[in-house]
């Protein structure tokens, strides 16, 4: 692991959380603010990350939409109990490519798919039948496996610009080292337990 890449510090960490997490080890909690500073924080899954940065999909017109469209920044936080550990992660937001939205789309289940469609994520239901309806008459439209991708639905890329990586330690004295971004670069630090 080099100290000096945070992106292959938490590659290594997410692998373990993986082998060890017994459910959703790429659950993570996505916060997000109005124009006017108030947070929202939610758990969402982790859908791909490299280099560019960390991926998820949603809803574009759900409230964490609606903020991501009026405020480009979020943090992230995965927190791995077993392992003791957690990674804070903030930075703007990008939109991912078309391509990129109907690629992943196009491999979740038939019905995880039609329910894209089915949802007006975040907004009230006035009773649990009117969505599944709305989901009957979607299997009807789309009998087969062909489903497009909504235009309300697609992916965002959270672009780190700072890192925090927290390991649980006895007495609480736990170690914490950040990155932010330097430039093409990161600088490194240690914070106090």
């Amino acid at each position: 692991m080099s100290i000096t890449d945070p992106f292959l510090w938490f590659t290594e960490w997410f692998a373990e959380a993986t082998r060890s997490e017994p459910r959703d080890p790429n659950a993570m909690t996505l916060a997000t603010a109005t124009p006017d500073g108030m947070p929202s924080a939610r758990t969402v899954l982790l859908k791909g990350h490299d280099a560019r940065g960390f991926v998820f999909y949603t809803n574009t017109l759900s409230r964490k939409g609606g903020e991501l469209a009026a405020n480009r920044r979020a943090a992230l936080l995965f927190h791995w109990k077993s392992l003791g550990r957690q990674v804070r992660i903030e930075g703007a937001v990008e939109d991912v490519a078309a391509a990129e939205a109907d690629a992943y789309f196009a491999s979740r289940p038939r019905l995880s798919r039609l329910g894209a469609w089915a949802s007006d994520q975040s907004r009230p239901l006035p009773a649990r039948t009117e969505l599944e309806d709305r989901l009957a008459a979607l299997e009807r439209r789309y009998p087969g496996d062909d489903i497009p991708r909504p235009p309300h639905w697609s992916g965002y890329r959270v672009l780190p610009s700072r890192f925090e990586f927290w390991q649980e330690a006895p007495f609480r004295l736990h170690d914490r080292t950040v990155f932010t971004r330097d430039g093409g670069g990161w600088a490194v630090s240690k914070l106090y337990p």
